[in-house]
């Protein structure tokens, strides 16, 4: 994994760069997917679908220093470890943004190769919370529409109660500091209980994910009803969510963002489908104000901020379909597509090419066959975090992805045709034969689409 002195031949500051940018809501898979993505590149024995691997034109990949100073470098070593180690386990998620920059070796094929000799492409992979790009709404709204939309969706939800509870009694006349900080506590404990139940629209994204602002006058505020606003408190309140605004979600996007090329966004659907019929629309909802970063010619600052610049290509794609049989795949892919379908339109529209597929950066099961009632059920088996083996099968997916989101659309408090049951799976312990990398499901068609043109 280091840089050999004669792969460093005709290394260049004029060498083209691809950024990736890897985001998706928490636990969708980002560590898990930037790190086999990253070792399947090194050792490509099952990038089959890469077809620069498939051809040999993709002679060799090595990690770099990575080009900004500023920003944390991905620990891919320390990830790869722990999911391959003799105690396999998963890595922690993502916290902040971090980079990782990878050289590839092309040798072209063609008449003209060998004058062109082997070029070197860098990969520099960008991994940030998708939290993060769900204050991109906040930046059209005030504090007071912000208040009411959030007064209004937390009704139900995990945690609700107590945030109301703790305004009870407030003065909002006056202001002082150890209200604020347990206000905004108590809010941020019912966004990471909202969370935690399948909710996906949670904001502020850094309440959920604060990185090295914890604790910050520009994170300690919260959502107040009309007749808390117009005091001491609701004003603070006013100038430190625009604060957030200003110094926090649009120094994100004009220091990262803006200079995306590519863009995979991985989402949860499974996790979504088991939590019920809220889940998935709120992560419907989610994903499609995501999106709206994606769309090129935005009115306002947004717009402003890319000029012409646009993400070429998004991939857009449903994690762990490990814990599905391959026969129920499709329908998993189908169901990503019609919760996107709208938001994938818009970027179509605009000239972004978009795809959906149904992958597992790192395999943790293989295909079983159960008996059930005199059924034959096609499940997965695998480890259990606990140690144990076992076999599952989750139930079935609709054929029809109206099934699941017309009730979602409608409020439905349950699924009438079904339970749609899920397992976590640990890692199994690795064996690969020399030059493979970790086992996977299309990770390698995820590459193609995603850079296969640039190799």
């Amino acid at each position: 994994m280091g840089i050999g002195s004669d792969l460093m031949t005709g290394l260049g500051l004029g060498d083209p760069v691809i950024r990736l940018g890897v985001t998706g809501l928490s636990r969708a898979g980002k560590t898990v997917f930037i790190t086999s993505l990253v070792a399947n590149l090194m050792d490509r024995g099952r990038m089959h679908a890469l077809r620069a691997a498939a051809d040999g034109s993709l002679k060799a990949a090595w990690l770099q220093p990575q080009p900004d100073d500023t920003i944390p470098r991905f620990d891919f070593e320390r990830h790869l470890a722990a999911l391959t180690g003799p105690g396999p386990h998963w890595p922690d998620g993502t916290r902040h943004v971090s980079q990782l920059r990878l050289s590839l070796r092309i040798d072209r094929k063609g008449l003209l190769s060998g004058l062109r000799g082997p070029q070197i492409v860098h990969l520099d992979i960008v991994d940030y919370p998708g939290e993060w790009l769900l204050d991109l709404r906040l930046m059209d709204r005030d504090f007071a529409t912000w208040s009411d939309e959030v007064m209004a969706r937390m009704q139900g939800r995990p945690g609700a109660q107590d945030y109301m509870a703790a305004l009870s009694g407030i003065d909002g006349t006056r202001f002082d500091e150890p209200t604020a900080q347990t206000l905004a506590q108590t809010y941020t404990a019912h966004l990471n209980a909202a969370r935690d139940a399948g909710f996906s629209d949670c904001t502020p994204g850094r309440f959920l994910i604060p990185g090295e602002m914890a604790g910050s006058p520009a994170l300690t505020f919260a959502p107040l009803p009309g007749t808390l606003r117009d005091g001491k408190l609701g004003r603070e309140f006013r100038r430190r969510f625009d604060a957030y605004k200003s110094r926090v979600v649009k120094p994100f996007f004009r220091d990262h963002f803006a200079r995306i090329d590519r863009q995979v966004v991985l989402v949860d659907v499974l996790g979504a489908i088991h939590q019920g019929p809220r889940a998935v629309e709120d992560m419907r909802r989610a994903m499609a104000d995501i999106l709206t970063a994606f769309r090129p010619g935005r009115a306002g600052w947004l717009a402003q901020l890319l000029g012409t610049r646009r993400v070429e290509r998004i991939l857009f794609a449903a994690t762990k379909a490990d814990h599905l049989h391959h026969i129920q795949h499709n329908r998993l892919t189908a169901i990503l597509s019609a919760m996107l379908r709208e938001a994938r339109d818009r970027a179509d529209f605009s000239g972004a090419r978009t795809e959906a597929m149904s992958i597992a950066a790192l395999r943790a099961t293989t295909e079983d066959m159960i008996r059930q009632e005199n059924e034959e059920l096609p499940a997965v088996r695998g480890r259990l975090l606990d140690g144990r083996q076992a076999a599952f099968y989750p139930g079935e997916l609709p054929a029809d992805p109206a099934a699941l989101l017309h009730p979602a659309r409608e409020g439905a408090q349950g699924w009438l045709d079904g339970d749609y049951a899920i397992m976590n799976f640990a890692p199994a312990p690795m064996t690969a034969r020399p030059g493979d990398g970790p086992p996977h499901i299309r990770l390698d068609r995820a590459v193609e689409f995603l850079i296969g043109d640039r190799l």
